[in-house]
């Protein structure tokens, strides 16, 4: 099993279509096979912080993910809608690897 958390930041004034976007393409990824659990929590001190908390049943099954239409539909979106890089933690049960 694997989890990745990804923060993501968003300017203020997109804030509402990043999160009719992402809550599109949750309710997608939720229906992949291999996927447990995928939610996006908003921060409470900061409104422009946007964390994903996923859980795959292993890395194999990320990858179709990543190609998604959904996904390209979504990423279409948060690209316009990010005021800084994405930070992605894919933690695993040997390691934690941050990009």
């Amino acid at each position: 099993m694997i989890y990745v958390v990804a923060t993501l930041t968003v300017k203020p004034e997109t804030r509402a279509e990043f999160i009719a976007a992402a809550t599109a393409c949750i309710n997608e990824t939720r229906k992949e096979p291999g996927n447990i659990a995928y939610d996006m929590h908003e921060s409470v001190t900061d409104p422009t912080k946007m964390v994903f908390v996923e859980q795959w049943e292993d890395v194999e099954a990320t990858l179709p993910h990543r190609t998604a239409e959904h996904m390209k539909t979504f990423g279409r979106v948060a690209v316009k809608c990010m005021s800084a890089p994405p930070r992605i933690e894919i933690i695993t049960p040997e390691k934690v690897d941050v990009r």
